[in-house]
């Protein structure tokens, strides 16, 4: 059973304020959470992380019974509404976070790393991996952790991204068994994406498009916070392959898992992964009844 959405002890709640700051312990409690938060989401590695990234660790950071129950797949609802965090966020001041990102320009160019009019030559090479996210923050947020760098994989957002540029699309034919990874939520539009990259990609032999998640047994055996939308949501027809029944009714009830609650440690590793893993022989028909791990469906838990 999902819990109810509650507030941070005592945020908002008490009238007994520091007389030298004006804030109350609630208000000290969050900033707190956040400091805490900001330093579980950089990781040992010093990762950079977006402002909702932020904010679900914070949820984290103040439901730690989340990560120490038994692992019983389930998805809780945030502990934290999202404007009582961007409040504290603002009255601590963003550029006192470190590692937080800048917000994104208003006017964010068409691709976000992939070779621009200005370096056409570019385009005469082969391209055997592309990486398209759904939200434009995490495309930016790997960008900034140099993850196209390290997998050698352009990383686009799909409203800059689609439809794609007839150069790309010859790279990605030239390079004789592309792969096209998306990276999208848990949500009734974000499992549809892969469809809509296959389908702007058009009749391109060689080049294979797949899912790398979120789906949600994802958030669940990962215990992600989940929202929930307008319900019904707009059922999928047909299923994309691998998407058990009981999940599209979790969808069609407006539930969503966005790729944000991710721990940003872990949404870097396990991109790297995924993206600079072979790519699998043809599918045959035994390799078909496997399919979950060919598109990636299973390959969260374990990161």
């Amino acid at each position: 059973m999902t819990p109810r959405r509650l507030q941070a002890p005592g945020i908002g709640t008490s009238t007994a304020r520091d007389p030298r700051t004006g804030r109350g312990p609630g208000a000290r409690l969050l900033d707190l959470a956040i400091t805490r938060a900001a330093a579980r989401a950089a990781g040992p590695g010093g990762i950079r992380f977006t402002e909702r990234q932020l904010y679900y660790e914070t949820c984290r950071v103040l439901s730690p019974a989340a990560t120490l129950l038994p692992r019983i797949p389930r998805t809780p609802a945030p502990p934290l509404r999202l404007p009582t965090f961007t409040r504290a966020l603002e009255a601590r001041g963003r550029e006192a976070v470190e590692g937080l990102l800048p917000p994104a320009p208003s006017a964010p160019s068409r691709s976000l790393s992939a070779p621009d009019a200005a370096e056409p030559d570019l385009y005469a090479y082969g391209l055997p991996r592309l990486l398209v996210c759904q939200d434009g923050s995490i495309a930016r947020m790997l960008l900034a952790n140099h993850v196209h760098l390290e997998a050698a994989c352009p990383v686009l957002a799909t409203p800059d991204a689609l439809p794609f540029d007839p150069r790309l699309v010859a790279a990605l034919e030239r390079a004789e068994g592309a792969t096209v990874h998306v990276l999208h939520d848990a949500s009734p539009e974000g499992i549809g994406i892969p469809a809509r990259v296959r389908a702007a990609l058009g009749p391109v032999p060689g080049v294979r498009v797949a899912s790398i998640g979120l789906v949600p047994r994802h958030a669940a055996t990962l215990r992600l916070p989940t929202g929930r939308g307008p319900a019904p949501a707009p059922q999928l027809e047909p299923w994309p392959p691998g998407l058990r029944p009981e999940e599209g009714a979790w969808l069609a009830r407006g539930r969503f898992t966005q790729v944000a609650a991710v721990s940003p440690p872990r949404l870097v590793r396990t991109v790297l992964r995924l993206t600079r893993e072979p790519r699998p022989p043809r599918n045959s028909m035994w390799s078909e009844l496997r399919g979950l791990r060919t598109t990636g469906f299973l390959t969260w838990p374990a990161s």
